[in-house]
C-alpha cells in the first residue's frame, strides 16, 4: 500500500503536518501517518516531534486505532530524567508504537528498584530505563579527594547497582537498562599530577567495564555504553543545567539514549529488521558498471574505491550474524556474478547473499518478490541506496520498508547504514550464525518445488523429519528469541525474556516444547515452541510458534496433533487455545479450528478455542515425527505413527 506522502515532500514539510494535526486536536485520530512523518527526520526535529506526541494519552490513541502497541516504559535515575520522554516518544513512534511512561522523582532510582512495592514495579513496566550520571559518584567524594576515595566510592556504586540488578530480576519480567558512567575533563583536571589523572582514569574505566561486564551474569539486563556517543561528539552534559536544574546529561546524551532504547524496544516487541537489501552501483562499488565494466568499477585500488571495500567488508560482517543480505540492482545479473565471482579485490562473494537480484524491473516490486520467496514481510526489510530517486519510490510504494539513502561520499556509508540499529538484538544465538544459509536453502527448496506438479508431490519428496521435545537449558535463547521475532505464525504474540522462557521451563505444570526439522536439503535447526501448561484436567496451548521458513510443510498440523494426543495420555479432557489477532498473524487464524477447536468466546482482539479431545487429528502423513516429553504417562503408541 502506498504512503499518502507525496514524493517531493521534506522532513520540514512533515514538521509542519504534524504541528497542525495537533493544533487541529486530530493527532490521537490520524496516529497511522505520525510513522511515515517520522521518517527522514533529524535528531533534533525527531526531539521537537516527540514533545508534541508525548502530550498525546496512549488510551486517547488506542481507542480509535486498537492494534497499535503499548510500551510500558519506567525511568528513573539521579537526577532529573523526565527530559528523556519527548525522545523516546518519538523514537518508539518510528517504530509504531506508543510509550506509556512513569517518570519517577528526582534521585529516586535505588528506592525505585530495591522496594518490591515501589511504583516502578506497579507499573508493570516492559522496559526500566535507570539513568546513570557522573554525580553518582562525584557527590560522594569528600573534599580534598584522592584516586583511592574515587576508588572506593566507584566500588561502592557497582556493588549496589549490582544488588539492584538482582532484586529486578526477581521482582519485575521486564528489562531494565543501565548505563556507563561520562567522566568528565573537569573531574581528572582537578588533580594536577598526570599519574593521579592516569590512575583515575583508569579506575573509572575499570568501573565502567564492571557495568557492562553484569550482562552476562545477568540476562534481563542491558547496560548502555555511553562512550561511543561521547567519541562522536556528543556533550555528556550541561554544566548550568546540571547545577541549576539537576540534569546531570545533556539533552544531546539523551537523544542518543533515547534512539539506543528505541532500538532495544524494536528488538523487543518483533519489529527488528531481518533483510537488508542493498544497491550496487555507487554503493557496494564505485561508478556504474554497465559503463564501467568489471575494470573500471572502483572497489579498492583507489580512496574512494578502499571506501566501498570498507563498507563491503561491514555488510559482510552482518551477513556474518545472520543479517539476510541481498542485493537489488538495474544491472546485468550476468555482469553482476563474474563481479561478485572473479573480481580480485572485492570483499564480498555471491555466497554473502541469500540472493542477487539484477534486471531493469522497477525495485520496490523486486524487494515485494524478494519477501514473498523468503517469506517474510516487506517490513522486514531495509533498503540501502544512493539515488535519491529509488529511495524516494520504494518510501513511497512501500512505507514500511526502511529506507537509507547514501550519497556521494562512500566515506560515509557504514555510519548511516549502521545509526540506526536495525538489525540490534539483545543476545545473538548460534542460530543467528547460520541463519543466512538456511534462507538460501529455503529459495533452492522453493526451486525444487517449482519441478513437481502438485505440493502433495513435492513434500512427500521432501523428506521432513520433525522432532518435538521439552526444552533443554541450551534451547532457551533460541526459543527466547522465536518469541521475540516470529511475527507471522505466532498464535498469541507473547514475547518473553530468556528468564521468563526457563522460568517457565522449569515449573513442573508448564511445558516448553522446542520444535526441529530437517530434510533432504539439511538441517533447519530449532524452528518453532509450544508453550503448555496444565490445570486439572484442563491444558492450555499458551502459545504456538513456528519460523516462516518452515511454514506448510505439516509441521504445525503433526506438532498439534502431539500435543493433543499427549493432553489426552496425561488426563485432560479439554485444550483451550488462544488466537490474539496482530496485524501480521492473519494466516494462521484459522489455524485451530482446521484441526477441530471450536470458538468458546470472541472479543474483538482475541479468540479463545476449546478442543474436547473427542476426535483427534493425525499428524501430516509425510512427516517422519520423533517426539518425546519428560514425566509424562506417554502417548499410547497405536496412536502416533
Amino acid at each position: 500500500m502506498s504512503s499518502s506522502r507525496p514524493l517531493s515532500a521534506t522532513a520540514d514539510d512533515a514538521l509542519d503536518e504534524l504541528r497542525a494535526l495537533h493544533k487541529e486536536g486530530r493527532l490521537a485520530e490520524r496516529y497511522p501517518l505520525v510513522r511515515g512523518l517520522l521518517t527522514g527526520l533529524t535528531e533534533a526535529q525527531l526531539v521537537t516531534a516527540g514533545r508534541l506526541l508525548a502530550r498525546l494519552d496512549a488510551d486517547e490513541v488506542r481507542r480509535p486505532h486498537p492494534s497499535v502497541p503499548v510500551v510500558n516504559v519506567a525511568v528513573t535515575g539521579h537526577g532529573t530524567v523526565g527530559d528523556l520522554v519527548p525522545a523516546l516518544t518519538a523514537q518508539l513512534a518510528r517504530a509504531g508504537l506508543l510509550l506509556r511512561a512513569r517518570v519517577s522523582d528526582f534521585d529516586a532510582y535505588v528506592f525505585d528498584l530495591s522496594d518490591p512495592n515501589s511504583g516502578l514495579y506497579a507499573h508493570a513496566p516492559d522496559l526500566t530505563l535507570c539513568l546513570l550520571d557522573q554525580r553518582i559518584v562525584l557527590d560522594e567524594l569528600p573534599v580534598p579527594w584522592r584516586p583511592a576515595d574515587l576508588e572506593r566510592v566507584l566500588a561502592e556504586k557497582v556493588a549496589l547497582l549490582e544488588r539492584l540488578v538482582v532484586r529486578y530480576g526477581a521482582t519485575a519480567s521486564g528489562t531494565l537498562v543501565l548505563n556507563t558512567l561520562p567522566l568528565l575533563g573537569s573531574v581528572t583536571a582537578q588533580l594536577v599530577d598526570h599519574a593521579s589523572r592516569a590512575e583515575v582514569s583508569a579506575l573509572w574505566h575499570e568501573a565502567n567495564a564492571r557495568l557492562l561486564r553484569l550482562t552476562a551474569e545477568h540476562p534481563h539486563l542491558t547496560v548502555l555504553d555511553v562512550a561511543p556517543w561521547l567519541a562522536a561528539g556528543v556533550p555528556a552534559t550541561d554544566a548550568r543545567l546540571s547545577v541549576y536544574a539537576k540534569a546531570h546529561l545533556s539533552s544531546g546524551l539523551l537523544a542518543a539514549y533515547a534512539k539506543e532504547a528505541g532500538h532495544l524496544v524494536r528488538h523487543l516487541t518483533g519489529r527488528a529488521k531481518k533483510v537488508l537489501a542493498v544497491d550496487l552501483d555507487e554503493t557496494v562499488w564505485g561508478g556504474i558498471l554497465g559503463d564501467a565494466g568489471i575494470d573500471g568499477i572502483e572497489v579498492a585500488d583507489t580512496y574512494r574505491g578502499e571506501a566501498f571495500n570498507g563498507f563491503q567488508r561491514v555488510l559482510k560482517q552482518l551477513s556474518s550474524q545472520g543479517v539476510l543480505l541481498t542485493a537489488v540492482s538495474k544491472n546485468d545479473q550476468d555482469a553482476v556474478r563474474e563481479v561478485l565471482s572473479s573480481h580480485p579485490r572485492m570483499a564480498l562473494r555471491e555466497d554473502d547473499f541469500v540472493r542477487v537480484v539484477a534486471n531493469w524491473d522497477p525495485k520496490h516490486g523486486n524487494i515485494e518478490q524478494l519477501a514473498a520467496d523468503l517469506n517474510l514481510g516487506v517490513d522486514s526489510f531495509v533498503f540501502v541506496d544512493d539515488s535519491p530517486f529509488e529511495c524516494g519510490l520504494v518510501r513511497h510504494e512501500l512505507p514500511e520498508v526502511a529506507v537509507v539513502p547514501l550519497d556521494t561520499e562512500p566515506a560515509l556509508h557504514i555510519e548511516k547504514l549502521l545509526r540506526d540499529g536495525w538489525f540490534d538484538v539483545r543476545n545473538l544465538t548460534a542460530e543467528d550464525r547460520v541463519r543466512p544459509g538456511r534462507y538460501r536453502d529455503e529459495l533452492v527448496r522453493n526451486d525444487f518445488l517449482d519441478s513437481f506438479d502438485s505440493l502433495d508431490d513435492y513434500l512427500a519428496n521432501l523428506g521432513v523429519t520433525v522432532q518435538l521435545r521439552e526444552t533443554e537449558p541450551r534451547d532457551v535463547p533460541r526459543v527466547s528469541q522465536m518469541t521475540l521475532r516470529t511475527n507471522q505464525f505466532n498464535l498469541t504474540t507473547v514475547r518473553l525474556q530468556e528468564p521468563e522462557v526457563r522460568e517457565l521451563a522449569a515449573d513442573p505444570a508448564s511445558r516448553v516444547l522446542a520444535i526441529a526439522s530437517a530434510d533432504r536439503f539439511g538441517d533447519n535447526g530449532l524452528v518453532g515452541a509450544v508453550f503448555t501448561r496444565q490445570e486439572g484436567t484442563t491444558t492450555y496451548i499458551d502459545n504456538f510458534l513456528l519460523s516462516c521458513r518452515v511454514f506448510s510443510r505439516g509441521i504445525e498440523r503433526s506438532c498439534l496433533a502431539v500435543v493433543l494426543e499427549q493432553a489426552k495420555a496425561d488426563g485432560a479432557t479439554e485444550v483451550i487455545a488462544s488466537y490474539r489477532r496482530s496485524a501480521k498473524n492473519g494466516k494462521v487464524a484459522a489455524f485451530y479450528p482446521q484441526a477441530g477447536f471450536a470458538a468458546v468466546t470472541d472479543d474483538g482482539a482475541t479468540v479463545t478455542f476449546r478442543h474436547t479431545l473427542d476426535t483427534l487429528p493425525g499428524p501430516a502423513p509425510h512427516v517422519r515425527l520423533s517426539f518425546q516429553f519428560n514425566g509424562s504417562k506417554g502417548i499410547p503408541s497405536e496412536q502416533l505413527g
